[in-house]
């Protein structure tokens, strides 16, 4: 009896076994290929907010009411603020600032430059209904990375905009992106 009791014990041991073998075979092929999927940087949540706080402060001191957003770096909508008072075009034309800045890893103020000075750019305009090229959108850039865009709308210039992203992007110890005033 105490040797059937063995045997039958160790006939579970072995199917439990097996059955663990099998399971491991078929986990580890998935852990493989997750291994092998790229790994892109991502803006957190925190810094994206800390750059439109710094952005929303730096023009407030200034007298502007802006809006500010922030994208990641396939362009989507990853935090946004509006200042009281700021008018409601400045929040599509934040978004979009920061979108074209993400989407072509440059600032949308040397866009327009180079639309200005190679008409036959002109069309950069038109590639797609989210595109704004118009100073004051900033790409988010770390260690050569661009992980996002910030967008500033609403100050009475494309580089009072432009002025007020870089303090966002200053905060948050992202690549500088535009020189100094003169």
């Amino acid at each position: 009896m105490v040797e059937q009791g063995i045997s039958i014990r160790s006939g579970r041991l072995i199917v439990a076994g097996m059955t663990m073998v099998l399971l491991l075979g078929i986990a580890a092929p998935r852990v493989m290929f997750a291994d092998e999927l790229p790994k892109e940087p991502q803006l957190p949540f925190g810094m994206a907010n800390k750059a439109i706080q710094a952005a929303l402060e730096a023009c407030k001191k200034d007298g502007y009411r802006v809006s500010v957003s922030v994208v990641d770096r396939a362009g989507v909508l990853r935090a946004m603020g509006r200042a009281d008072g700021a008018g409601p075009h400045t929040v599509d034309s934040s978004r979009k600032k920061a979108y074209t800045a993400a989407s072509v890893r440059r600032p949308t103020s040397e866009l327009a430059d180079l639309i200005m000075n190679v008409p036959t750019l002109q069309g950069l305009r038109d590639m797609n209904g989210e595109i704004l090229i118009l100073g004051g959108g900033l790409p988010i850039e770390f260690g050569g990375e661009v992980v996002g865009g910030i967008g500033v709308g609403g100050a009475p210039g494309a580089h009072l905009d432009d002025a007020c992203a870089q303090e966002g992007l200053n905060a948050i110890g992202a690549a500088h992106k535009i020189s100094a005033p003169k």
